[in-house]
């Protein structure tokens, strides 16, 4: 399987179909246009001095059409891409283009200002800018470039490296998990299964392509299906699914509550939504039921990271009983292991937990989605990744049936007097206040107990709270130690790339370890 042969077997079942629309840029370029363009590229890209096989591509861009033609066509050929994320300051840009040392820097437009710096920094053979406004290198390369098919993409595939995605950084330094063509297929293959996925769908790209949720979008357009990238903003997204008749996109947590608080919500025509997968963290029960019964469609939850794309789903038919009354616990699981995944939970000794709903331990995985390591790291390879295992550092306990709930990241669980405390229980009991948008739970350091329960809240619109009556919401559900002992309300909560809170930035802010 070469996945940058999408395009060419798309555009010979049906060249004229809309393949993507870049909203951004009020661009749309349909499945012949895209392979012709494709193939281009990839000639271009092999042709430039000292460019071939394995060499990596970086791309610096927010979501367009160029971004997809760069993936696709260094697949094709061959090369690695490397997409970078256009939100971080320019030491640590370096830093990953330092470690990368990617053969080409391709970056739109928008980004000359960190170009122009980044080539003061690091000595590069090829940089490429494409967009409004672009100094016209790409588009040359391109009109230079022969239109036949790369001779060396038959020679491509299967377990070569083809990206590089760096993972969100939420408890240290962000690393590159370096995929295959293979493993990239496979984590496909799960959501295949898990979204059912049909060729009349319509996928709206929420998430921006330096990291996973690319893999989703591209699985779509393997079906044939047109993709609408966008920048997220909540109004224009209700906006598109209306206009684009869109019926499945990723909407983790903030995103989905951010939708349902526009102004004249109802008033959107959201009836082509056939399904949405939320993730990037557990997803407090309340604001489940509350999406619901906002959007017109099924909802299933996919967790994963970005070594191992999707790894276990909640179902459509879970989320449909739950609020009927039929085991409503499970909306707090993250489902059961995906078609192409095996799920372990283990202890610190590596033995298997019980599957009694109380016992904890790390959620291991098996699969061929999984990443081949992380780039040029084997030391964190051999931690991660144990006799064909991969440990996540995530903290969770599961039932008889097999249905994992995560309880915490190993490393944001809080210990105080002596007693485990599950930020995200915490969480779960703070979000039945009705006037909570989003929080976050963290130990912050304590004279008397090591440490203390401090919650982040972001409230609603319009709507208000006081310290107390969080700290009494929690208190109804939860033991008395684990109630926050303090509560501080802020315009928004710092997130990585994926979308997941980053509460080391928090622990750094409010005087946590």
């Amino acid at each position: 399987m070469n996945i940058g042969f999408i395009p060419a077997k798309q555009a010979a079942l049906a060249p004229h179909r809309t393949a993507v629309i870049d909203v951004p840029n009020g661009r749309r370029v349909s499945f012949g246009e895209l392979d012709a363009r494709v193939r281009r590229l990839g000639n271009g890209l092999s042709g430039l001095a000292g460019v071939g096989r394995g060499e990596r591509v970086a791309i610096f861009a927010k979501n367009c059409i160029e971004y997809l033609e760069l993936m696709f066509a260094c697949a094709r050929v061959g090369l690695i891409a490397q997409p970078m994320n256009w939100r971080l300051a320019l030491p640590e840009i370096e830093k990953i283009v330092r470690g990368g040392e990617p053969m080409v820097f391709a970056s739109s437009a928008e980004f000359r200002k960190e170009r122009d710096a980044l080539q003061g920094l690091v000595d590069l053979p090829h940089w490429l800018e494409f967009g409004p406004g672009a100094d016209g290198s790409y588009e040359s390369l391109l009109a230079a470039a022969s239109e036949d098919e790369p001779a060396v993409s038959a020679q491509v595939g299967g377990h070569d490296p083809m990206l590089i995605l760096y993972t969100g950084g939420t408890t240290g330094e962000s690393k590159g998990a370096l995929h295959s063509h293979h493993s990239l297929y496979m984590g496909m293959l799960n959501q295949t299964v898990a979204e059912r996925v049909v060729p009349t769908d319509v996928y709206m790209l929420t998430g921006q392509m330096f990291h996973i949720p690319v893999g989703l979008a591209i699985n779509y357009m393997a079906h044939g299906c047109p993709v609408v990238l966008v920048n997220f903003e909540a109004r224009q997204a209700l906006e598109l699914i209306q206009e684009e008749k869109v019926s499945a996109f990723l909407g983790i947590t903030t995103m989905l509550n951010w939708m349902m608080a526009v102004e004249n919500f109802g008033s959107y025509n959201l009836k082509s939504l056939r399904n949405i997968q939320y993730g990037g963290g557990p997803m407090p029960a309340s604001v489940v039921r509350a999406a619901l019964e906002a959007f017109p469609c099924t909802l299933i939850q996919g967790y994963g990271q970005t070594e191992g794309m999707t790894m276990t789903f909640l179902s459509q038919e879970d989320h449909a009983g739950a609020v009927r009354g039929d085991r409503p616990e499970r909306l707090r699981s993250c489902g059961r292991e995906g078609f192409v995944t095996r799920v372990q939970l283990l202890d610190a000794n590596g033995r298997p937990v019980p599957r009694d709903g109380k016992t904890t331990g790390e959620i291991v995985v098996s699969s061929e989605a999984n990443m081949l390591g992380y780039w040029r790291r084997p030391d964190l390879t051999a931690q991660t990744i144990r006799d064909g295992w991969m440990w996540t550092g995530d903290v969770a306990y599961w039932d008889a049936e097999g249905y994992v709930y995560i309880v915490d990241r190993a490393k944001d669980m809080i210990i105080s007097g002596g007693e485990n405390i599950y930020s995200t229980q915490v969480e779960n009991a703070i979000h039945r206040h009705p006037a909570v948008l989003e929080s976050a739970v963290i130990g912050i350091p304590d004279p008397e107990w090591g440490e203390s329960v401090k919650a982040v809240v972001v409230l609603k619109p319009g709507m208000s709270a006081t310290e107390q009556e969080i700290i009494d919401e929690a208190k109804r559900h939860l033991a008395s130690y684990q109630k926050p002992k303090s509560v501080s309300f802020v315009d928004s909560l710092p997130k990585a790339p994926t979308g997941k809170i980053l509460k080391r930035e928090l622990r750094k802010l409010y005087g946590g370890s």
